[in-house]
């Protein structure tokens, strides 16, 4: 319990300093002022029209990749394992970039995520049909690689034959993450997804538990590890289809977090959930305030520095598995 207040209580810090930190400079006051709804029109339509969705998103991608990413390593059995392994981030990208070269995306704002979330919705669909009703682990994660790479070649495939240059680098800027010039928008499209995702995946969690010894003992506890697995993909499938589909590819907090909170918790997958839930909001909203402080005139991207942040906690967890494995 203290583990969960401490990094409420952090994210709350860090949810409010978002409010009022940005890459152009506003005093204090002012700030202050326009979340009362005073002062310069402009500061106020600043203040709630940019940095309250943004802050938003921020929150509800982070924890949605951090509760998305135990449940995966939970069930899997695998520190390495994230909520991209089941492709469907690979397709909510590719729907994403095929709004952006027809020019969908230009003719209505919310055109982009909306193909986001239908390629992301066209993954589980694909998934569900290559691996089986009553697929095993394996064949679930064989089947979430082959989707990941045809994904990445169709996406490629897109940008290769793209006539318009100017398409191609907006398609590349998009890919790279991003939480700027989100609205409320994005948040009223992409919360109802993360919400049935949370839903499925927390219901889960008590047969987590229960796989964790392996199984066979917990199908002698009575799980479904049929009705389990599906449960736990679908849920996973709608907290990373909808965090891609409004924020681009924003990779390594579904690994990071849960791993580095996994000792604090014991272990268990039913505890680590909503700490690392919490730890993912933590880190997304400090990676956003860093993206504003680090280079305010070059436009940062938020995926770009958590990947910074999270290939070194990655290439350790390869160390500590090899030096096992030895």
């Amino acid at each position: 319990m203290r583990l969960i207040l401490s990094l409420a209580g952090l994210c709350l810090a860090l949810f409010l300093a978002s409010l009022f930190i940005g890459a152009a400079p506003l005093p204090f006051a002012a700030t202050l002022r326009a979340w009362l709804g005073q002062g310069d029109p402009l500061v106020v339509m600043v203040m709630w029209e940019l940095r309250l969705p943004r802050a938003a998103l921020a929150v509800l991608i982070g924890l949605s990749l951090g509760l998305a990413g135990a449940a995966m390593q939970g069930l899997l059995r695998n520190p390495l394992a994230e909520p991209g392994i089941v492709g469907t981030s690979g397709f909510a990208a590719l729907g994403a970039v095929l709004a952006l070269q027809t020019g969908l995306a230009d003719l209505l704002p919310v055109a982009l995520p909306m193909a986001a979330l239908t390629g992301a919705a066209g993954s589980v669909l694909l998934l569900m049909a290559l691996a089986g009703p009553g697929a095993r682990t394996t064949t679930l994660i064989l089947a979430g690689v082959a989707i990941s790479a045809a994904a990445g070649a169709m996406v490629s495939l897109v940008l290769n034959l793209s006539p318009n240059p100017f398409a191609a680098n907006e398609v590349m800027f998009w890919l790279m993450g991003s939480l700027a010039d989100r609205s409320f928008a994005h948040v009223a499209v992409a919360a109802p997804v993360l919400a049935l995702g949370a839903v499925l995946v927390w219901s889960g969690r008590r047969g987590l538990d229960a796989l964790s010894m392996g199984e066979e003992t917990a199908a002698s506890m009575g799980i479904d590890l049929r009705r389990l697995r599906l449960k736990l993909v679908l849920g996973t499938a709608c907290l990373a289809g909808a965090a891609t589909a409004v924020a681009g590819m924003i990779g390594f907090v579904g690994l990071v977090v849960p791993h580095l909170l996994r000792r604090l918790t014991g272990g268990l997958p039913s505890r680590l959930m909503l700490p690392a839930a919490l730890g993912g909001a933590a880190l997304l909203l400090a990676a956003d305030i860093a993206v504003r402080l680090i280079l305010p005139g070059r436009d940062l991207k938020l995926g770009v520095l958590t990947a910074l942040i999270g290939t070194p906690v990655f290439l350790h967890l390869v160390w500590k598995s090899r030096g096992r494995e030895a």
